[in-house]
């Protein structure tokens, strides 16, 4: 006769509490492709983004909202997607960091990164790219206090921003100039 095994107390409350999470569906355009899955109510976007859409450029570093490096846009406005219940999104349109490719190649904001050195280690890079995409859609010529208030909320521990800046910059002057 085969042994039983026991679940351990971890387990069972694991599949307890799984078993008894409301699910809803939700139906949301990513990258311009039209998504819509089940989800339990309590999925954050940054999980739904990354473990159901297989989209792992948007990034956890934190788990407390400080860093931004989780960044997306929703509706055309950055937010920090660990902030967010994936149910808020249901019927949005939302854009990461894999959406600002363009025929595989990368945009003027991505360029600008990699030529003004606007990254190091990368790991907060795509959180940057999204908060300055938003600015530079609103602001074609952002002042110095414009690029800091654009991505205020978004940190970076490597860099002393000044290539962040110089990138955003570059990538403003390019896009101006038609490039």
């Amino acid at each position: 006769m085969p042994e039983q095994v026991s679940e351990s107390p971890i387990e069972m409350s694991v599949k307890q509490k799984d078993a008894g999470a409301e699910r809803v569906t939700i139906n949301v355009k990513v990258n311009g492709k039209t998504h819509t899955h089940e989800i339990e109510v309590r999925t954050l976007l940054v999980d739904f983004i990354r473990e159901t859409l297989g989209l792992t450029g948007t990034h956890i570093g934190c788990d407390t909202s400080y860093c931004g490096a989780c960044t997306v846009l929703l509706d055309g406005k950055a937010v920090k997607s660990c902030t967010v219940f994936a149910v808020h999104a249901d019927g949005a349109a939302i854009r990461t960091v894999e959406g600002l490719v363009h025929n595989g190649e990368l945009n003027a904001l991505q360029k600008a990164f990699a030529d003004n050195h606007g990254l190091q280690c990368g790991y907060c890079t795509p959180g940057f790219l999204m908060a300055a995409t938003e600015l530079l859609e609103s602001h074609a010529a952002p002042s110095e206090a414009e690029i800091l208030k654009g991505i205020a909320g978004n940190t970076c521990r490597c860099t002393g921003y000044q290539n962040i800046f110089k990138s955003i910059r570059a990538a403003a002057d390019t896009t101006r100039q038609g490039q």
